[in-house]
C-alpha cells in the first residue's frame, strides 16, 4: 500500500483516520459530526425558540414573579487526544435545553428541562415559582436587584475564523501526530501527548426586563506535554506546553500554536531539565514570566476578590477571602505596589470571559479591582452590586453589575463568575530580554506548575515549567525543583518592576470550579513580566 502513498503527509492523514476508526468508529468519521449533533431542535434565536421562552415569561408573571430570565443554550465540546502514535480518545458531547429562574418575594428560583414544549416549559416555570416560595420561608434579607438597561436586544459571537467543528477528525489526529512526532525525535524523549478541544455555545437570553440577547460563543485549547528520561533511568522531566493559551477563538489558534514548531522545543526544555542543577533554597529576586504569573494572578487576586466570597457564602466549597469585610477593605486595603494595577473586563478580543452580555443582559464594563496597588471594587452581580450600595454612594460610582453573571449550561443556575481579571502594563515599554538585563542575581520561571494556597487565598506556594538562573543580567543555566512561596499582600508589595505593553500576554484556564453543585467558568488572565524582590525559593526534589 505504501507505494501508492506519494507524500509524508498522506500517509500521516492515512494513519490518522486509521487510528481513529479503532479508537471512535466510522459512525463518527461519516461527514466528520457525530450523529448527535445533528439531531433535529429549534435553532438558536429562532420565532419558535422566541415563542417557548414567552409561555416561561408569561406563566411567571401570571404567578407573581417581580423578574425573570429565560435561557435556551446548545453546548458541544470536543476533545481530541494522543500520546506517542495512538489515539487515546475522542469525545464529542451535545445538550441542549431551557433553564427558568424567577424572583418572587426577593427570593430565587431555578427549573430547567431538556424537553421543549410549551407544557414542559410552562411546567418549570411553575417549578421555579414554587422554589422561590419556599425560599424566601427561610431567606434572612430580600434580594435586590441593581438597576440595569432594559430591552437590551442584539447578538454577539466570538470573533473565530474557523469553526472548528467543521474540521474533520482524521484532520485534527493527523496535526497531533505529526506534532507528537518531531518531539520524539529529540533524544531521551520517552512519552509524547497531545490534544485539542473546542466548546461551542449558542445559547438565546429573554428576561422580563425586555431584553432579548442571542450569543455564540467558542473556546479552543491545543496542548502538548513532553516527557524526557534521563540515560540511567534514575530522572523523569516534563514540559507542558502551557506558554500556549487557551483562548476564545476558533481552529486558527490550533493552527497559530504552531504544535509541530514548538514540539521540539518543549522537548528539548524537557531534556535540559534532566541536567538541571538543584536550586539552592533562600531569598531571590523573582522574575515570572506572563505563562507563570496568570495562574498566581487567579489564585491570589481574582478569586479573593469575588465578592460572594468575600461575603462567606462560598465557604463551604470554594473558601472564603483575606479580602474581607467590604467595609473595611474597599478603598483602604494595601494589596499590592503601586505599580500594581489590576482590571476586571468581558471584552478583550479572544479571552475565553469574553462576551456581549452576561447571563442578566447586562452588558459588562471595564473596571478597576486594584488602583495603584489599593483594593477598590470587587466582582458583582446584579444582586451583588446593591450589597456595596453605602460604598458606592460613598465614591460617587452607580450601583450597577459589573456583568459577572454566568451559568455552565441551560441545567445550571447563574451565579457571579469572575471575568478576565489582568495586571496592566508598566508604562516603561521593558521587555523579559529588558527585564533579565536589569537582575543582578536572581530566578526566572516560565509556564505554570503545581501549586497550594490555603482557603482564604493569603499563603501559597507556586512552581513552574522551566526555572532559570540569572547572574549578572544574564541568564547562565537551567534549574529544577523550584516553588516560590509567599504571603499574598507581601508578595504583591514586592513587585516593583514590570514590563510594558510589547510583553502583555493571555492566559488563562476551562476548568474554574465554583458552586454547589460544581459548575466550571473559562477565564483569560492578561499580565506582563513582572519582578519581585527577595521571595523565599524553596527546593522541592527528593532528598536523600
Amino acid at each position: 500500500m505504501a507505494k501508492f502513498l506519494n507524500s509524508r503527509r498522506e500517509f500521516l492523514k492515512t494513519s490518522a483516520e486509521a487510528a481513529a476508526i479503532t479508537a471512535i468508529g466510522a459512525r463518527i468519521l461519516s461527514g466528520g459530526d457525530l450523529l448527535a449533533a445533528t439531531a433535529p431542535r429549534p435553532s438558536i434565536g429562532d420565532p419558535a425558540t422566541r415563542e417557548l421562552m414567552q409561555v416561561a415569561l408569561d406563566v411567571a408573571k401570571s404567578s407573581g414573579a417581580s423578574y425573570c430570565d429565560v435561557r435556551v443554550s446548545a453546548r458541544r465540546q470536543q476533545n481530541v487526544n494522543v500520546r506517542d502514535k495512538i489515539v487515546q480518545g475522542v469525545s464529542d458531547n451535545d445538550t441542549y435545553g431551557i433553564g427558568v429562574r424567577t424572583l418572587v418575594d426577593g427570593a430565587w428560583g431555578f427549573a430547567a428541562t431538556s424537553s421543549l414544549t410549551k407544557d414542559d416549559v410552562a411546567n418549570i416555570t411553575k417549578a421555579a415559582i414554587v422554589q422561590s416560595k419556599a425560599n424566601r420561608a427561610s431567606q434572612l434579607k430580600p434580594v435586590v436587584l441593581a438597576p440595569t438597561p432594559g430591552n437590551q436586544v442584539g447578538e454577539w459571537k466570538s470573533p473565530i475564523q474557523t469553526d472548528p467543528f467543521t474540521i474533520p477528525i482524521v484532520d485534527k489526529v493527523a496535526l497531533l501526530l505529526a506534532a507528537n512526532a518531531e518531539a520524539a525525535k529529540v533524544k531521551n524523549v520517552r512519552n509524547v501527548t497531545s490534544s485539542m478541544f473546542f466548546l461551542r455555545e449558542e445559547k438565546t437570553l429573554m428576561t422580563s426586563d425586555g431584553s432579548y440577547i442571542v450569543q455564540t460563543i467558542y473556546r479552543t485549547q491545543p496542548s502538548m506535554t513532553v516527557t524526557a528520561v534521563s540515560d540511567d533511568r534514575t530522572d523523569f522531566q516534563s514540559r507542558a506546553s502551557n506558554d500556549i493559551a487557551p483562548m476564545g477563538l476558533g481552529y486558527e489558534h490550533v493552527i497559530n500554536a504552531k504544535l509541530s514548531e514548538n514540539a521540539v522545543k518543549w522537548a528539548n526544555d524537557a531534556v535540559e531539565k534532566l541536567s538541571a542543577k538543584p536550586v539552592l533554597p533562600g531569598r531571590y529576586d523573582l522574575l515570572l514570566h506572563p505563562s507563570n504569573l496568570w495562574l498566581t494572578l487567579h489564585e491570589t487576586v481574582a478569586h479573593p476578590t469575588e465578592l460572594d466570597r468575600a461575603m462567606g457564602y462560598e465557604a463551604n466549597y470554594a473558601g472564603t477571602s483575606f479580602v474581607a469585610p467590604p467595609e473595611k477593605v474597599l478603598g483602604q486595603l494595601k494589596f499590592g505596589s503601586s505599580v500594581m494595577n489590576i482590571q476586571g473586563d468581558r471584552e478583550q478580543p479572544g479571552s475565553l470571559a469574553a462576551i456581549g452580555w452576561d447571563d442578566e443582559a447586562v452588558k459588562p464594563t471595564r473596571f478597576d479591582i486594584i488602583k495603584d496597588g489599593i483594593f477598590v471594587d470587587y466582582q458583582t452581580t446584579r444582586e451583588q452590586a446593591t450589597m456595596l450600595e453605602w460604598y458606592y454612594k460613598k465614591v460617587g460610582k452607580p450601583v450597577r453589575s459589573y456583568g459577572c453573571s454566568y451559568a455552565q449550561s441551560w441545567a445550571d443556575v447563574q451565579f457571579e463568575r469572575m471575568p478576565n481579571v489582568s495586571l496592566l502594563p508598566g508604562k516603561n515599554d521593558y521587555t523579559w530580554d529588558d527585564m533579565v538585563s536589569q537582575m543582578d542575581k536572581g530566578i526566572a520561571i516560565v509556564g505554570d506548575g503545581s501549586f497550594s494556597i490555603d482557603q482564604q487565598r493569603y499563603n501559597g506556594q507556586f512552581a513552574g515549567q522551566c526555572f532559570y538562573e540569572i547572574k549578572g543580567g544574564k541568564i547562565t543555566g537551567m534549574l529544577k525543583d523550584v516553588a516560590y512561596q509567599f504571603r499574598t499582600p507581601e508578595f504583591w508589595g514586592s513587585m516593583n518592576h514590570i514590563a510594558g505593553p510589547r510583553s502583555y500576554h493571555l492566559g488563562g484556564a476551562f476548568g474554574d470550579a465554583k458552586g454547589q453543585p460544581g459548575q466550571s467558568n473559562a477565564i483569560s488572565h492578561g499580565c506582563v513580566p513582572a519582578r519581585f524582590d527577595q521571595v523565599n525559593i524553596i527546593n522541592t526534589g527528593r532528598q536523600a
